[in-house]
C-alpha cells in the first residue's frame, strides 16, 4: 500500500495571495520564454511590452485550431501574449476574454491592448475557480501554466467545464508532477508560486 500524498499547507486564500503577490511583481526577464514557445511569426507583430512578460510554459494556441467565430477564454492571461495571439487567429469579428486575478498583469494587458488596437479583446479580473461568465459561453478555453497555481483544482475544473460550450474544447500548458514532492517544497512560498 503506497502512503498518501502530502499536500501544500496553504489555503486557498493563502496560495491566492501568494500567487498575486509573485505575479505581480514580476520583473521582465527578456524574450527568453517567448521565443522558446512560438514560432517567430507568431509574435513578430507583438511589442516587447508583451513578449517580455511571457512567462507560460508551452503553447496552447498550436493545438488548439482557434477558427474565426469562435470566443475564446484565456484563463491566466498575464499580460496578455496568448489572448493577443489567439485575438489575432479568430479575427475581428470573434471574442477573446483574458481572465487574470493579478491587477498589474490586467493593467500591463490592458495596456498592451490598446497598443495593438484589438477591439475583439477585453479583460476581466477574476479566479480560475470562480470565472466570472455565463454558463456555455466560450467555444475554448486556453490555459498557459497556470492551472497548477490553484489550490482548489477540482473546483477549477468544474468551472472551466461550465463556462465551455457543449463539444467546446480545453487546451492547457501546466506542468505535473509525478511523485512526492518534499516537505520544504510544499511548505515554500518561493516554490509555490513558480
Amino acid at each position: 500500500m503506497s502512503e498518501p500524498l502530502e499536500t501544500i499547507k496553504f489555503s486557498a486564500e493563502e496560495a491566492g495571495r501568494i500567487v498575486r503577490q509573485s505575479y505581480g511583481a514580476i520583473v521582465p526577464q527578456g524574450m527568453g520564454v517567448a521565443k522558446s514557445l512560438y514560432d517567430p511569426d507568431e509574435i513578430a507583430w507583438l511589442p516587447v511590452s508583451v513578449t517580455m512578460y511571457a512567462l507560460g510554459l508551452g503553447n496552447p494556441i498550436r493545438y488548439a485550431n482557434l477558427q474565426p467565430g469562435e470566443t475564446v477564454l484565456d484563463v491566466g492571461c498575464g499580460a496578455g501574449i496568448d489572448t493577443f495571439i489567439a485575438a489575432r487567429k479568430v479575427g475581428p469579428t470573434s471574442r477573446v476574454i483574458g481572465l487574470d486575478m493579478t491587477p498589474e498583469m490586467l493593467e500591463r494587458a490592458r495596456a498592451n491592448q490598446k497598443i495593438l488596437g484589438l477591439t475583439n479583446v477585453e479583460f476581466r479580473a477574476g479566479k480560475m475557480e470562480q470565472i466570472p461568465l455565463e454558463d456555455t459561453s466560450v467555444d475554448v478555453i486556453i490555459s498557459n501554466g497556470v492551472i497548477n497555481l490553484s489550490a482548489e483544482k477540482g473546483q477549477t475544473f468544474r468551472e472551466l467545464y461550465r463556462v465551455l460550450k457543449p463539444g467546446g474544447r480545453l487546451v492547457f500548458s501546466d506542468s505535473v508532477v509525478n511523485g512526492q514532492l518534499p516537505r520544504s517544497v510544499l511548505d515554500s512560498e518561493a516554490a509555490f508560486a513558480g
